[in-house]
């Protein structure tokens, strides 16, 4: 088997990472994917860098054991607390990481303010940092953790009245601010997209 045989490694803190695999799986349908959800530790959000760096470190070595070309970082928390890391360790490895889309937002928006939604230790991480300050110049950005949406999303809960109100709770005094931008910082996120605009469109409607 050549090396462009081999298959490119996908791993995330659970299922976020699944929306990801289907962006490659549309894209790249001829390559080969390994994906690797790493439930027994989900969610990484709440923890500290280092746990979350031990785990993508062991989980690369992991995915590369089994002859992964490519390591994709498909998780805002392990791309923001564990890339650079990942890249210090294995040097050889080429390694795809998430950044939070600050710039297409910043981009995009008409009242110049925007709501993020990721996790604690997207927002602690430099990644985000750097994000920030190369995209977010002129930009007012409003944070929220979503203290739970990632474990509502892993149940599969995601239109029930409990995962609406984290929602609510992240979202309604954003739009009290005139934001019109959502960026959503953690790849679970995305399987929600439908109640988010139901949230937002009833704010804004």
């Amino acid at each position: 088997m050549s090396i462009s045989d081999n298959p490119i490694g996908v791993f995330d803190s659970g299922v976020g990472g699944l929306s990801v695999l289907r962006s490659i799986r549309e894209q790249m349908p001829e390559e080969t994917v390994l994906y690797f959800g790493d439930q027994g530790h989900v969610p990484y959000g709440p923890r500290s860098m280092e746990q979350i760096q031990n785990f993508s470190e062991g989980i690369t070595q992991f995915l590369l054991d089994r002859g992964s070309k490519l390591i994709v970082v498909a998780c805002n928390t392990a791309s923001a607390a564990a890339l650079a890391y990942l890249r210090g360790r294995f040097p050889d490895v080429s390694f795809v990481g998430m950044e939070p889309a600050v710039k297409p937002a910043a981009e995009t928006t008409k009242t110049g303010r925007v709501g993020v939604l990721a996790t604690p230790a997207t927002f602690q991480g430099a990644l985000y940092a750097s994000v920030v300050e190369r995209f977010g110049a002129g930009v007012e950005l409003f944070q929220h953790t979503c203290p739970g949406l990632v474990g509502q999303i892993e149940k599969g809960e995601l239109d029930s009245a409990n995962t609406r109100a984290i929602l609510e709770d992240a979202l309604y005094p954003m739009l009290e601010k005139n934001i019109d931008t959502v960026v959503l910082g953690c790849t679970h996120y995305p399987f929600v997209i439908p109640l988010i605009q139901q949230v937002v469109g009833k704010m804004s409607g």
